[in-house]
C-alpha cells in the first residue's frame, strides 16, 4: 500500500464519522427534539418561540453541515451562539419548573450541533461551547430560583451526558481516523519491505543466473585454449571474438540506463570498434522497454554479428506496429546463434556481405 492509499483510507474513516454524527444530529432532532415539542406544546407559555427554536436549530443543522462538507473554519462560531441562543429561547417558552424538563429540549441537543460546527477544529472549540451552555443553564436557573437540589443533581446529570456523548464521539471519531492512518502506514511500510525484499531476492537470482550463463559461456573455451587450441586458428578467433561479445552483453545487461536494448547494442560495438570496425548505428521510432530475456534474444546474433565483422558493420534498430526489428549488415561470417522462442532470426549473403535481422513483435 502507497502513501497515497494511506491517506485514502484514512480519508475514508473520517468521512464515515462525519456521516454518522450528521445522521445522529438528524435523527436526535426529529426523533427526540420534535417528540419534546409536540408532547410540551400545552406546557408552552410561548409556543411561537418554541416552534422557532425548532426550525432555527433545523437551519443551523443545515448551514453546520454545508461547512462540515466544504471543510471551513469560517461561521462556525457565529452558528454556534445561535445555537445558544435556543437554550434562551425555549427558557423564555417554558422557564420556571419547565427549565430541566423535556420541554428545554435544547440543553443536550445544542452540543450536537457543535460537534458538527466543531469538527474541523482542535477539541478545544467544542469543550468551550459545552461549557457556554452550561453556564447557560446556570445562569438561567438561577434568574427563575430553580435551584433545588433535585433541580441541581438534573442539570448536573443533562450537562455531564450530554458532554460525555458529544466530546467522546468527536474524539473518538477524530482519533478512529488517525488510528486508521497509522495502520495504513504500517501497512503501506511492510508491503515496501516485503516489495524491496522481493526485489532484492530477484536481484539475487539475475546475478546467480548471469553467472551460470558467463561461465557456461567461457568455461568451455577458456578450457580448449588451456589445453593448447591454437588462437590463430579462424574458428578459435571466432569463437573467442563472439564469447567476448556475449560476455560485454551480459555485463551491459546490469547497467541501469534508459534504453537497456540500445545501451547492450551499443556495448556490442564497442567491442568492435575496438578491433578498428567502422560501426554505424540508427534507431527509427521509440523502443519499448522490454523484459531482459526478450532483449537478450534480441541482441545475441547482431551483437555475434559485429564481434566478428572485419572492417565495417552498420546496425539498424525499427520500432514500430508493435514490432521491434534489429538489423545488421557486415562483413562478417553467418552467425551460429540458438533459437530463441518468440524472436525470428533471419539471415542472408551478398558477397562478403551479411545481413541479419532479428524480429520480436508483441503478443
Amino acid at each position: 500500500m502507497s502513501t497515497e492509499s494511506s491517506v485514502v483510507v484514512a480519508e475514508r474513516y473520517a468521512h464515515g464519522a462525519m456521516v454518522a454524527a450528521v445522521v445522529v444530529v438528524t435523527c436526535w432532532h426529529l426523533g427526540y427534539d420534535l417528540t419534546s415539542t409536540v408532547s410540551s406544546w400545552s406546557v408552552y407559555s410561548g409556543r411561537w418561540l418554541a416552534a422557532l427554536a425548532w426550525v432555527l436549530f433545523l437551519a443551523i443543522g443545515v448551514a453546520a453541515t454545508w461547512l462540515l462538507r466544504d471543510r471551513s473554519h469560517r461561521f462556525a462560531w457565529p452558528l454556534a451562539v445561535c445555537a445558544l441562543a435556543l437554550d434562551v429561547l425555549l427558557v423564555a417558552a417554558a422557564p420556571d419548573e419547565n427549565l430541566l424538563r423535556p420541554a428545554n429540549w435544547a440543553w443536550g441537543a445544542v452540543g450536537w450541533l457543535a460537534v458538527v460546527l466543531f469538527w474541523w477544529h482542535p477539541v478545544r472549540h467544542l469543550v468551550a461551547f459545552s461549557v457556554a451552555n452550561a453556564v447557560v443553564l446556570a445562569v438561567s436557573m438561577v434568574t427563575f430560583d430553580v435551584t433545588g437540589s433535585e433541580h441541581v443533581s438534573r442539570a448536573i446529570m443533562v450537562v455531564f451526558g450530554a458532554v460525555t456523548l458529544q466530546i467522546g464521539y468527536s474524539v473518538g471519531a477524530h482519533g478512529l481516523g488517525t488510528a486508521a492512518g497509522w495502520a495504513a502506514a504500517s501497512s503501506a511500510a511492510r508491503a515496501k519491505a516485503t516489495a524491496e525484499r522481493a526485489a532484492a531476492e530477484a536481484v539475487a537470482a539475475s546475478r546467480a543466473q548471469r553467472y551460470q550463463e558467463l561461465h557456461r559461456t567461457t568455461a568451455a573455451l577458456l578450457g580448449e585454449l588451456a589445453a593448447g587450441a591454437d588462437p590463430a586458428d579462424p574458428a578459435v578467433r571466432y569463437r573467442c571474438l563472439a564469447g567476448a561479445a556475449r560476455l560485454r552483453r551480459l555485463l551491459a545487461e546490469t547497467d541501469d540506463v534508459p534504453d537497456p536494448l540500445l545501451h547492450e547494442l551499443r556495448a556490442g560495438a564497442d567491442v568492435a570498434e575496438r578491433r578498428g570496425v567502422v560501426v554505424t548505428l540508427s534507431v527509427v521510432g521509440t523502443v519499448p522497454e522490454l523484459p531482459v530475456e526478450f532483449r537478450r534474444a534480441l541482441t545475441e546474433a547482431p551483437i555475434m554479428a559485429l564481434s566478428t565483422a572485419r572492417t565495417t558493420a552498420r546496425v539498424t534498430v525499427v520500432s514500430a506496429d508493435g514490432e521491434v526489428a534489429i538489423a545488421v549488415v557486415a562483413d562478417a561470417p553467418e552467425v551460429a546463434a540458438r533459437p530463441r522462442p518468440g524472436v525470428r532470426l533471419t539471415q542472408d549473403r551478398e558477397g562478403e556481405n551479411l545481413w541479419l535481422e532479428t524480429v520480436w513483435r508483441t503478443q
